[in-house]
């Protein structure tokens, strides 16, 4: 009876395969400690752009401070670290359009937007889209302008 040593029996292919498989599983290794290579990202990524904000109306920022307390309470507050770092002067540190962008777009602006990228390792969890269209997202933004002092 013989052995068959698969192995090292030439020209049987599996050298190659082990090769390919080894890999294979180094680049998806690299790849998971380093999310992100494989794409630019910047500072200032944002999807929306361009919004044009006006003078504050306090009507939205009411209808903002409702969707404030249906959509974010959970994980932001105003003055302390919850889940998510606190809101109270964001206006006056952020561009609208990268409140706007975060509100309505978390999981894009989390993967290119270099700021987020560094919060999310700060805070250690990622924001959640809460679908909120851009008639909410702009209450809201208007409301955080409204508790920045930011009007």
């Amino acid at each position: 009876m013989q052995k068959l040593n698969l192995f090292n029996t030439p020209g049987n292919g599996c050298e190659s395969f082990l090769k390919a498989t080894f890999t294979f599983m180094m680049i998806s290794f690299i790849l998971a400690i380093f999310p992100g290579c494989s794409e630019e990202t910047s500072p200032d990524f944002t999807v929306v752009k361009d919004l044009n904000i006006g003078a504050f109306n306090q009507a939205l920022a009411d209808k903002g401070k409702s969707a404030f307390s249906i959509k974010c309470v959970a994980c932001h507050k105003y003055d302390t670290r919850l889940v998510g770092p606190p809101l109270r002067g964001i206006t006056k540190k952020r561009t609208p359009e990268y409140i706007v962008s975060m509100i309505m777009y978390p999981e894009q602006m989390q993967e290119k937007n270099d700021t987020i990228i560094a919060l999310v390792k700060t805070y250690l969890t990622k924001m959640t889209n809460q679908n909120v269209n851009q008639n909410e997202a702009l209450a809201i933004y208007e409301h955080l302008r409204d508790i920045s002092g930011s009007k």
